[in-house]
């Protein structure tokens, strides 16, 4: 079972990596997206895959009973969930402007938009006034 996992779990971040390395904005996110999964799923493995018992600390005991999942990785992996929608709808968001505003979404040609360098090898301030 563990080596099963550890392949699926593999699969997903060179799938992830693969995505996120790729020219295309869109693919980039999902991506970041797939790999934010995979590290989720890594976290609820650590909090034992075959566990059979609840997380539930019995009255009058102050420890969980043996073979009881660890209830912190779940609380984790709860929070990540949130966190990683979150920043998936920030990220298609921006990258929806960005090709809105410059008509491209591969990722070499939106490389006009950053600013030169300088002598120094630093990019040059912008000069947002109007004169």
């Amino acid at each position: 079972m563990s080596w099963v996992f550890a392949l699926a779990l593999f699969a997903a971040i060179a799938a992830g990596v693969f995505l996120a390395l790729s020219r295309n904005l869109l693919r980039c996110v999902i991506g970041v997206s797939i790999i934010g999964s995979a590290i989720n799923l890594y976290l609820f493995a650590a909090g034992r895959l075959d566990a059979t018992a609840p997380p539930l600390v019995p009255a009058g005991t102050e420890r969980l009973l043996e073979g009881a999942a660890n209830p912190l990785p779940q609380a984790l992996v709860l929070t990540a969930i949130v966190i990683g929608f979150a920043l998936t709808c920030f990220s298609l968001v921006l990258a929806l402007a960005i090709r809105q505003r410059t008509g491209s979404a591969d990722t070499d040609t939106l490389r006009h938009a950053e600013p030169p360098e300088g002598d120094d090898g630093k990019p040059v301030p912008l000069d947002d006034r109007e004169d």
